[in-house]
């Protein structure tokens, strides 16, 4: 049986330094304390009680060296006489009553100083304590400004994104403001190397595009020639293939590129529709390669980029088609809203065993199922990284997991579209559809 655990599983570092302060203090008053006591028992110990007898001087000593014979003085009271025995007994019970006064007296002064003095030292013990919280929290205020900073950009959607915030701190030139400094720098770096990656993707796309689009009109021209063979004209259509393939790849990567920009314009968007064109669009690639496609589509409406949400559905639903196991094969394309209030799509489809360790690598650019890291007539590897991007652009997240048989279903959750969005969307549709 497993008791719940009493003590949190971490102590701040503010509480740690708020209980090493006040245990020091604490000791330091206790050892403050102790020596007060001693000194004070001390002091107290050296008061013996004295008792002065009356009495008249004697002789001088005689010469024999005999000591003088000691004269005592005899009270009488009303008359009556007191005689030596009397007053020796009276000398001793003053004494005695002395040493009881002097032993009340200090456990009396005892108590007082150990009750009082550890009262004022739980009090003033208490008060450091308070005020080292409120110190220790005061300092480590530039801490928690550089901690917050680190958890918004690690919980930005992509690689890169929220890497344009700096913590900019204020304040005396000392360690934590080092720190700081040092942080925005790092972070600032890092900020211009993303930037330069993307820029470089998008710009070297664009630059293939042109010579791709050139050598495809010099092949098409000369396929068409009438003095073309026909061993002139297979090699042609072995080019335009790979041609093609090798265009699919660029405009992947330019899609790649673009979708790991945040969305600065939302517009409302009804999965529903975008998952109806999609198949619609599919459906001869499907009908080729034997595949059947079921659609499954509730109204679902998001916010964001139409053009890139229906390449999401696009690859999810190509990516079921030409990964499957070919005549007979299936693919379920359904959309829906969640009870959390978010919308989701989810495709999945029958095809090949995957082993769950594989899943991850399939997310990653280039990659498929196995160790294939080739461009193929069934894609260049980029579907799922596309996906995955988009998703995160729009707030979302994809999973993806196996299907007991064979098989991959992958769900994409993204947020649902607030109520005002929507009404603006649905009165946009029905003026486009009225003119």
């Amino acid at each position: 049986m497993n008791l719940p655990r009493l003590l949190p599983r971490r102590v701040t570092l503010r509480a740690r330094l708020t209980l090493i302060y006040g245990g020091l203090f604490l000791v330091a008053g206790l050892v403050l304390l102790g020596t007060t006591y001693v000194l004070f028992n001390q002091q107290l110990t050296r008061s013996a009680p004295k008792v002065l007898t009356l009495g008249k001087p004697g002789p001088p000593a005689a010469a024999d060296g005999e000591a003088p014979k000691r004269q005592m003085l005899f009270l009488s009271k009303e008359g009556e006489s007191i005689t030596r025995a009397d007053a020796e007994s009276l000398m001793a019970d003053a004494e005695n009553w002395m040493r009881e006064q002097q032993a009340t007296l200090h456990e009396a002064a005892t108590t007082s100083l150990l009750a009082l003095g550890g009262i004022a030292l739980v009090v003033v013990g208490g008060a450091a304590a308070g005020f080292g919280w409120l110190v220790t929290g005061r300092m480590l205020a530039p801490l928690h400004r550089v901690t917050d900073t680190a958890r918004r950009i690690a919980a930005a959607p992509a690689a890169g994104r929220g890497l344009h915030e700096r913590i900019a701190l204020r304040g005396p030139d000392d360690e934590v403001k080092d720190l700081a400094d040092t942080f925005d720098i790092m972070v600032e770096r890092l900020d211009g190397s993303f930037d330069g990656q993307r820029r470089f993707v998008a710009n070297a796309s664009h630059e293939l595009r042109t010579p791709l689009t050139l050598g495809r009109a010099l092949v098409e021209l000369a396929m068409h020639r009438k003095s073309a063979s026909e061993d002139v004209k297979q090699l042609g259509e072995n080019l335009l293939e790979i041609n093609s393939r090798h265009e699919r790849l660029i405009n992947g990567l330019l899609l790649l590129a673009g979708s790991e920009n945040e969305i600065t314009e939302r517009l409302p968007v009804d999965l529903a529709d975008v998952v109806g064109h999609v198949v619609a669009q599919t459906a001869p690639e499907a009908a080729r390669a034997g595949i059947t496609v079921h659609e499954q589509a509730v109204e679902a409406s998001t916010t964001g980029d139409a053009l890139l949400l229906e390449r999401l559905v696009h690859n999810l639903v190509e990516n079921g088609i030409r990964h499957n196991t070919g005549e007979g094969g299936w693919v379920r394309v359904a959309c829906r809203t969640r009870d959390d209030g978010r919308v989701e799509v989810e495709v999945g489809n029958s095809g090949p065993v995957v082993p769950p360790y594989e899943i991850p690598a399939l997310f990653e650019p280039f990659r498929r199922l196995g160790a294939d890291r080739l461009v193929t007539a069934k894609g260049a590897g980029l579907g799922l990284s596309i996906v995955r991007s988009v998703a995160r652009a729009h707030g979302g997240e994809v999973t993806a997991r196996p299907r007991e048989g064979g098989g991959l279903t992958v769900t994409v959750a993204l947020p649902a579209c607030p109520d005002e969005d929507q009404e603006q969307g649905q009165r946009q549709r029905v003026q486009c559809s009225n003119d």
